[in-house]
């Protein structure tokens, strides 16, 4: 199983003109070989340093966003715990379709580096800014689409007694969460890229300096044949409709849950216990989904499941 942390470009924050040729070639390669994609977007990545962290000049600030992020992601593999989860079972839980396996990350949370020590976030905070598009780490909006799968990770306190990994947190993030959805409206993005990869090909822009190293036409023609089907896949499923059958309307309805009794059983899950319970799962239907929160000392592993 191979999971990648892929940087897409964007011409808002760049000034290098063929980054459309080579972000559509490696966007080739990763439906090919890729088992599953966390995708980061320059121009999400900046926006969060201009306007929630406050820098003026992100340098290691996007570095800082990418690893946070990184982290969130991949705890469940790098420590033990009850609810160990490799790639596999996350490639099972959350690619519905062989193809779809670009995911959209999220990391709450973000705030200036100097207001980290004097904010307090709650449960239902972190919640409500995981779910926020700003703290998406690609720019497409997720109301824009629909939400195929998701999975949330929650890192906080715990009792001592049940845990000897990472006792001490990072400074200044005593309580943090990652988001990792496959939604359709990641499709805004590739088609961003596949529109500025077509103008310029078609031209013939900057062409010959691929060719001049020994690449050939057909691998640009397949890779934008690669890039086309995949918006096409993620518009198909976001256009699908439900039968208006009954039975299957019945099912359909009982595994969904309003946002409001989503907000209203979050803020319930505060108020037992106050995160101090051990290995606390909640399951709920979140729009035709269902996610698995487990709230665990920093350091340990978290759950998914589809």
């Amino acid at each position: 199983m191979m999971m990648t942390f892929s940087v897409f470009p964007s011409p808002k924050v760049s000034d290098t003109v063929v980054e459309p040729y080579n972000a559509t070639l490696y966007a080739h390669q990763l439906v090919e070989n890729a088992d599953e994609c966390m995708v980061l977007d320059n121009e999400a990545l900046y926006d969060i340093c201009f306007r929630t962290l406050k820098l003026t000049t992100p340098t290691c600030g996007l570095n800082h966003l990418i690893s946070a992020t990184m982290s969130g992601v991949t705890c469940s593999l790098r420590f033990p715990g009850k609810l160990n989860s490799d790639l596999r079972n996350l490639a099972v839980n959350l690619i519905p379709f062989p193809l779809l396996h670009f995911f959209m990350v999220g990391f709450a949370p973000l705030t200036s580096r100097g207001s980290q020590n004097y904010i307090s976030l709650t449960v239902p905070e972190l919640t409500q800014q995981m779910w926020d598009a700003k703290n998406m780490m690609c720019a497409a909006d997720p109301c824009h689409g629909r939400y195929l799968t998701a999975s949330t990770m929650f890192r906080g306190k715990m009792s001592t007694k049940e845990s000897s990994v990472c006792e001490i947190p990072p400074r200044g993030l005593r309580m943090s969460s990652t988001f990792v959805g496959n939604l359709t409206s990641i499709q805004e993005m590739f088609r961003r890229v596949s529109e500025q990869f077509t103008a310029m090909f078609r031209g013939n822009a900057f062409f010959h300096w691929n060719t001049g190293e020994g690449m050939d036409e057909i691998e640009f023609t397949e890779a934008e044949s690669n890039m086309n089907d995949l918006v096409a896949e993620y518009q198909q499923y976001q256009d699908a409709t439900v039968e208006e059958d009954g039975e299957y309307e019945r099912r359909r309805r009982r595994r969904t849950t309003s946002p409001k009794m989503f907000r209203k059983f979050v803020v319930n899950l505060n108020g037992i216990g106050e995160y101090h319970l051990q290995d606390l799962l909640a399951y709920t239907m979140v729009c035709g989904y269902l996610c698995l929160f487990n709230f665990a000392r920093p350091g340990l592993c978290f759950g998914h499941t589809n």
